[in-house]
C-alpha cells in the first residue's frame, strides 16, 4: 500500500475547506456527513456556502494564513487558482495539518475515499487514484448490499453494550451478538420493526443470553422483476443475499440468482400452464417446512408478487405456521412493457384509468373476463392473454371497440429475448400466431375516451 486507511476522528475539530465554489461546496458537501466544525476560507462564498455559513454549519473568513490551519483535522484546499492553490498548499504544511488540494495529487497527503454510509457503519473504497470508475463501481455494489437502516441496529448495539458487558456473561456475549447481527433481530431490523427489535434484545440482555429459538426462520416473498437484474429494487437485492435458500420458477432469469449469496441453495419449483409439476400447496408447504427449520427462506417471483404471482396462498401458510413473512415489491410486466413500448399506460384525456387483468384462471375458471372492466377511457393490460387472444379480441369488440384499434404486445420483456409486437384489435390472433407468440408476453389496448381521440390512439401505436 502507498497509503494507509483510516478514520480520522472529528468531534470538536475543525476542518478547512479553501475556496469558495463549486469545487469548495463538493468537498463542504463531503465533510457535512460528520460533525466537524466547517471552517470556509475565501474572499467570497458561492450560494450553497453562504447557506451553510448562515445555518450555522460553517464558519466563513477571509483571512488565509498559517494561523487558519492550526491544530485542524484536515484541509481541503480548492480555489480553481493552481497558484493560491500551491500557496495555501505550503501554509498548511507549514501547520503541519493534512491536506488535500483538488486535482493537484502531487500536493495531496490525503485523498478522498468513495463512501458508503450507514453512520455509524461506514465503508470506504480508494483505489490510490488509480481507478475512480473501479471505485464508484465497487461502492454501487455495496450500496445495494447494505440496509439502509442497518447503521441505526449498529448505533443501538454500541448503547447497548454496557449493559451486556455487566449483565451477559462472558462466554454468552458472542452468542447474543451472532444472534443480534447474523439471524432473528438484524432481519426484523432491516424489515422496519425497529421498535420491536429493540425489545427483544433488551429482553436478551436481561436473561443473559440470546433466545433458545434464536435459530428460527422466516419466509420472503421477493419481486424479481420483469427479468432484468437491474429491474431488481435494493431491497429485492439485499433479500437475495441474506437467504439461505431459495425457490424460484421458470420466469426467474439467471442473472437475477446471481445477485444471490453463492452458498445460498437454490431449488426450482417451475410451473408451467396446464402442467403444475410442483403445484401450490406443495410450493407453500416446502417453503414453511425450510422456515421452521430456522432457514431465511426467499420465495422468488417474475415481477411483482401480489399482482397474479399466487403470494396470498404462500402468506397465509407463513401465518398459519406462525412464520414471520415479508412481501418485497417488484417492478410489475405492465409497467416494464409501458417502459419498453415508449409510451405512457395512463394519458391525460384519453386514458385515466388503468386496468390490470388475466386472461388465464385456475382450472374451476379456466377462461376469466378479463375484458370486463375495459371501456372508454381505459388502459388495459392484460397478463397471460396470448393463448387467449382471439377471445379477448371479440369481447373488445362486442364492447364497440373498433377492429382497426392499436395493440401493442410486450415480449419477454426486458430480456435479452426482447421482442415488441404492433397489431390491431381484429388482427391481434393472426399477428401473435404468425410472430409464434407465446407464454411470456403482455397485451396492452388502450381505448379512448372518445372516437374524437382516435389521433392519440394513432400516437400511442408509433
Amino acid at each position: 500500500m502507498k497509503a494507509f486507511p483510516m478514520f480520522v476522528r472529528t468531534t470538536g475539530r475543525r476542518v478547512v475547506i479553501v475556496g469558495g465554489g463549486e469545487q469548495a461546496a463538493q468537498k463542504a458537501r463531503l465533510m457535512l456527513k460528520t460533525d466537524a466544525q466547517l471552517v470556509l476560507v475565501a474572499e467570497t462564498l458561492e450560494d450553497e456556502l453562504k447557506g451553510l455559513v448562515d445555518e450555522g454549519r460553517a464558519v466563513h473568513t477571509h483571512c488565509l494564513g498559517v494561523a487558519v490551519f492550526d491544530d485542524a483535522a484536515m484541509a481541503f484546499v480548492g480555489t480553481g487558482c493552481p497558484g493560491l492553490d500551491a500557496a495555501a498548499h505550503a501554509l498548511a504544511k507549514a501547520a503541519r495539518c493534512p491536506v488535500n488540494v483538488v486535482d493537484q495529487p502531487d500536493l495531496c497527503d490525503l485523498t478522498t475515499p468513495a463512501i458508503v454510509d450507514r453512520d455509524p457503519l461506514v465503508v470506504a473504497i480508494g483505489s490510490e487514484g488509480t481507478s475512480p470508475v473501479l471505485t464508484r463501481d465497487i461502492k454501487t455494489r455495496l450500496e445495494q448490499m447494505l440496509p439502509q437502516n442497518i447503521g441505526g441496529l449498529a448505533a443501538l448495539a454500541g448503547r447497548l453494550r454496557p449493559s451486556v458487558n455487566a449483565r451477559v456473561p462472558r462466554e454468552q456475549r458472542r452468542a447474543l451478538w451472532a444472534w443480534v447481527f447474523k439471524r432473528g433481530p438484524r432481519d426484523a431490523w432491516i424489515r422496519g420493526q425497529e421498535r420491536d427489535t429493540a425489545r427483544a434484545i433488551k429482553a436478551a440482555i436481561e436473561a443473559g443470553a440470546p433466545p433458545k429459538d434464536a435459530a428460527a426462520g422466516h419466509i420472503c416473498l421477493v419481486g424479481a422483476g420483469p427479468g432484468a437484474r437491474d429491474l431488481l429494487t435494493l431491497r429485492a437485492v439485499e433479500r437475495l443475499q441474506e437467504a439461505d435458500v431459495i425457490f424460484y420458477d421458470r420466469l426467474v432469469d439467471e442473472e437475477v440468482l446471481e445477485l444471490a449469496r453463492r452458498d445460498a441453495e437454490r431449488v426450482f419449483v417451475g410451473k408451467h400452464v396446464g402442467a403444475h409439476s410442483w403445484p401450490q400447496d406443495r410450493i407453500s408447504q416446502i417453503i414453511v417446512a425450510e422456515a421452521t427449520k430456522g432457514r431465511r427462506v426467499v420465495r422468488l417471483k417474475s415481477g411483482d408478487p401480489g399482482i397474479f404471482g399466487r403470494a396470498t396462498e404462500e402468506m397465509d401458510a407463513a401465518h398459519e405456521a406462525g412464520i414471520p413473512v415479508e412481501l418485497v415489491p417488484g417492478v410489475t410486466a405492465a409497467t416494464a412493457a409501458g417502459a419498453a413500448l415508449g409510451t405512457s399506460l395512463t394519458q391525460r384525456d384519453v386514458s385515466d384509468v388503468l386496468i390490470l387483468a388475466t386472461a388465464s384462471g385456475c382450472a374451476s375458471d379456466p377462461d376469466l373476463d378479463a375484458t370486463r372492466h375495459s371501456g372508454p377511457g381505459t388502459t388495459t393490460a392484460i397478463y397471460m392473454g396470448v393463448h387467449h387472444s382471439a377471445r379477448l379480441a371479440s369481447e373488445l369488440m362486442a364492447k364497440g371497440l373498433a377492429a382497426d384499434t392499436p395493440v401493442q404486445v410486450a415480449v419477454q420483456v426486458s430480456k435479452p429475448g426482447q421482442m415488441l409486437v404492433n397489431a390491431t384489435l381484429g388482427t391481434l390472433a393472426e399477428t401473435l400466431e404468425a410472430g409464434q407468440v407465446k407464454g411470456c408476453a403482455l397485451i396492452v389496448v388502450k381505448w379512448p375516451k372518445s372516437r374524437a381521440m382516435e389521433g392519440s390512439v394513432a400516437n400511442f401505436a408509433s
